[in-house]
């Protein structure tokens, strides 16, 4: 490749490597850039891993309970930016130990190890790449609630999956910030189970315990739906009786009757910002969009 374009052999590896400490002219590059496609040249993923110290491979671990819209929009930000910077994205789904991240490090030897959501898990909610309360999951929770509280709601509940999720503190815990900060009660949660009569039975005993709440702020929008389903059985009318809002759009709940107003985020931001902080790149004042209410016929 050096013969082809007629420069030093270290020449070709500062531009193949994009080498930010050397200055090579536009012209050089564009040639050594023609040779290599003119010869096909293709990296080796091994020697680049040798030289490097790790291959160019991210792992991103995604826990059970945490999949949805907005960590489907976070990967695909995160793959981009990966890609523009000839990285790989592996994304692990399920339950994970140390074990089987230790085996995925001596297996691979990858650049970084993401966690999706870490810093709900580990007590330092507020400072992640969204800012928190500026358009983290705080921001996206008090949007919720927000919404809900706008349009005459000041007793509100939020409903709960059945199942154990490692967001459900973080959730609880900043509707709660964003209810004292609007002056109003903290909402109750209750879970809502999967069964159709099981579902019905759970809303059913909530709203006769607790008869002031007006409104229910589903913890995602499958937990929203089923509460809207839960309704309709129970004979109550949805919004004039107890409005649903769900979360993290999943794009059902326009199918659904009355049709059901979320909270949709866009994410792909969040993910290019973690692809370039973990290879230690400039962010270069990316911004996530903001989260923002879509009004449908439920709330």
């Amino acid at each position: 490749m050096a013969a082809a374009s007629g420069v030093s052999r270290a020449t070709v590896s500062f531009v193949l490597n994009d080498d930010p400490c050397q200055t090579i002219s536009a012209a050089t590059r564009d040639r050594v850039q023609q040779a290599a496609r003119e010869l096909g040249y293709v990296p080796h993923g091994v020697a680049k891993a040798l030289r490097e110290g790790s291959s160019r491979v991210v792992v991103l671990t995604i826990d059970t309970g945490m999949e949805g819209n907005y960590s489907r929009s976070y990967v695909r930000g995160l793959d981009a930016e990966l890609d523009a910077h000839d990285h790989v994205l592996l994304v692990r789904h399920g339950r994970h130990t140390p074990r089987s991240t230790r085996q995925i490090l001596d297996a691979i030897a990858p650049r970084a190890v993401l966690h999706f959501g870490e810093m709900y898990l580990t007590g330092h909610e507020l400072d992640d790449l969204g800012g928190g309360w500026r358009d983290g999951l705080a921001a996206h929770s008090a949007l919720q609630l927000r919404h809900l509280v706008d349009h005459g709601h000041t007793q509100v509940a939020v409903a709960l999956p059945d199942t154990d999720s490692p967001l459900t503190a973080a959730r609880l815990k900043f509707t709660g910030h964003a209810a004292m900060n609007m002056d109003v009660p903290v909402p109750g949660s209750f879970a809502v189970p999967q069964g159709r009569a099981a579902c019905a039975e759970a809303v059913g005993a909530f709203l006769g315990d607790a008869p002031q709440v007006t409104a229910i702020a589903g913890f995602n929008d499958d937990v929203a739906l089923r509460v809207l389903m839960a309704l309709r059985d129970l004979g109550r009318r949805v919004p004039d009786e107890v409005a649903v809002i769900g979360f993290d759009d999943n794009g059902y709940g326009a199918y659904a009757s009355p049709a059901l107003t979320t909270v949709s985020v866009d994410a792909e931001a969040h993910g290019r910002l973690s692809a370039r902080l973990a290879l230690g790149h400039e962010t270069g004042g990316l911004r996530p969009p903001p989260a923002r209410v879509v009004v449908r016929e439920s709330a």
